[in-house]
């Protein structure tokens, strides 16, 4: 019996599929994180050693019988993570086809159960990626924080942010950001909440952390929040058209919709599906079919 293994590398945790090689799936776990431009390289090694004897413990045969492996994980294009992944899955002992990829690769994978179609993922940060038919792709966004990111996690907390601070000094309507993003935050001033995204220690993750807020401000009507939501979907749908009518899906396409803020924010969500259809008519929005983990393994399946 041969298997094949999936593996999503995350930067809180690591979802691994494994499957036999007629695609029945036999086991899913989750390991430990693979943040590989952040984390030492000790945890890393640590984490795919980890993998490498689960995989093996579920295999008939042991992880000899693991044919074939597909990895999922940002920044996946630079040569030092790749290095690093390879080299700890080898040292772990696994010596079968091992395929590296971007995570919007196998949550495309995942997503439409196939190479073929479009995702949007709109988390932290956020990009659209798609490959049509005759095996052309096209990314759209994705580039970071500081000059990307557009509809994201990161860029609504930033909003929240602003919309405090503009409503304090009178360059906005009083919103009622400013009682959640205090109280979230446990401050009572515009000086605590500058030194808070300010610090040494702040992170993207941080801010993007504050995108829930928005959904309880635009449940009470708040003028400020329903203008981020607003925004914010416009900017995804600009984001999701450019893979569409690049790949000349908009009139035909489904495009797959994933990440946080396209999940848990239904105000985001509602204007982001009205911008689409206003924008492409015959266009589906749909919601992902299977995880990433999953895609991976269908990946890795595709490479036997």
């Amino acid at each position: 019996m041969r298997y094949v293994a999936g593996l999503d590398g995350g930067g809180t945790k690591t979802a691994v599929t494994v499957a036999e090689e007629s695609g029945r799936v036999v086991h899913r776990f989750s390991a430990g994180p693979l943040n590989l431009n952040g984390q030492d390289e000790a945890s890393v090694k640590a984490t795919l050693h980890e993998i490498a004897a689960n995989v093996g413990h579920v295999c008939e045969g042991g992880l000899g019988a693991c044919v074939a492996m597909a990895v999922g994980a940002a920044g996946i294009s630079n040569p030092t993570v790749s290095g690093r992944l390879t080299e700890g899955l080898r040292e772990g002992g696994f010596a079968g086809r091992l395929v590296l990829v971007g995570d919007h690769e196998t949550a495309l994978w995942g997503a439409h159960e196939g190479p073929h179609g479009m995702i949007l993922i709109a988390g932290t940060g956020s990009i659209a990626y798609g490959r049509n038919a005759d095996g052309t792709v096209h990314r759209a966004g994705g580039f970071g924080h500081l000059i990307d990111d557009e509809g994201s996690g990161y860029s609504i907390g930033r909003d929240l942010l602003s919309a405090v601070v503009r409503a304090s000094d009178g360059r906005e309507a009083p919103t009622v950001v400013t009682e959640l993003v205090y109280a979230r935050l446990g401050l009572s001033t515009v000086q605590e909440l500058v030194g808070f995204v300010y610090a040494k220690e702040r992170n993207k993750a941080d801010i993007a952390a504050l995108a829930p807020l928005l959904s309880a401000a635009c449940e009470a009507g708040d003028a400020s929040a329903l203008r981020i939501a607003e925004r914010n979907a416009l900017a995804l749908v600009d984001t999701a058209s450019a893979v569409a009518e690049a790949l000349g899906l908009a009139e035909s396409g489904e495009l797959a919709l994933l990440g946080s803020v396209l999940l848990q924010s239904s105000q985001v969500r509602a204007a982001f599906e009205a911008g689409m259809a206003a924008r492409h008519p015959r266009l589906r929005c749909i919601d992902a079919r299977r995880d990433a983990a999953h895609g991976a393994m269908l990946l890795a399946l595709s490479e036997l």
